[in-house]
């Protein structure tokens, strides 16, 4: 791929309190009217890690992104910095500033993210219930007594049946909690998969379709 055609893909990289970058696709046709567009924040795994913000494309919707892949949605893929978790208020601070700059759909933000990025999708949601029209958390695992609070937004998580990293279990637990407190949640395990539930996961185009038929009222 070339620089240019790069540059078409994530036209922007932008840091936030300089230690937070992040890639940002924008749809073909963004910006040639006034239309608000979808939009999915991807948060990356602890492998994607550092100071290097190519390295977010490793994986997940960037990484289809970059191969040429095209969204209907700005898709936004912050890095988090080596040895460190993610953060929720420097993330939602990210998010803020995205959502002041450019032509989004506030009734459509989506949340994804894997492994360490599935466990900050579940926090991220929790601590703003009211900002995200769905979550599809991958891999991860999350506070199952608070997570009552999101009984009202649709999650679709998935899971390794043979993670040996974040055991299933783990998964199992957060998703039976919301289920418990009635919320629309769906939950895919995969038999044959290990830690890597992601591939699959991303590969899927039922999960955008899915994600694009949620709204937040």
């Amino acid at each position: 791929m070339t620089g240019t055609q790069e540059a078409r893909l994530f036209n922007e990289r932008v840091t936030i309190d300089a230690r937070t970058p992040y890639l940002i696709y924008l749809p073909a046709d963004y910006g040639k009217d006034d239309t608000a567009y979808p939009l999915l924040l991807f948060l990356h795994g602890a492998g994607e890690r550092g100071a290097d913000v190519g390295i977010v494309k490793r994986h997940g919707p960037p990484m289809l992104a970059a191969s040429g892949r095209e969204f209907p949605f700005i898709l936004v893929s912050p890095q988090c910095p080596e040895d460190e978790y993610w953060s929720v208020p420097v993330v939602k601070a990210l998010l803020d500033r995205v959502l002041a700059t450019h032509s989004v759909d506030r009734s459509r933000i989506y949340l994804t993210g894997l492994s360490m990025g599935g466990n900050a999708t579940w926090r991220l949601a929790m601590a703003f219930p009211d900002l995200f029209a769905a979550i599809a958390p991958v891999c991860g695992w999350g506070d199952a007594q608070r997570v009552g609070v999101l009984k009202s937004v649709p999650v679709w998580a998935f899971h390794g049946k043979k993670d040996p990293v974040i055991v299933v279990e783990r998964g199992e637990s957060i998703v039976n909690a919301l289920s418990a407190a009635g919320g629309n949640v769906r939950f895919t395990v995969y038999p044959g998969a290990g830690h890597d539930s992601w591939t699959e996961t991303y590969d899927n185009p039922a999960l955008y379709a899915w994600m694009m038929g949620q709204r937040k009222r």
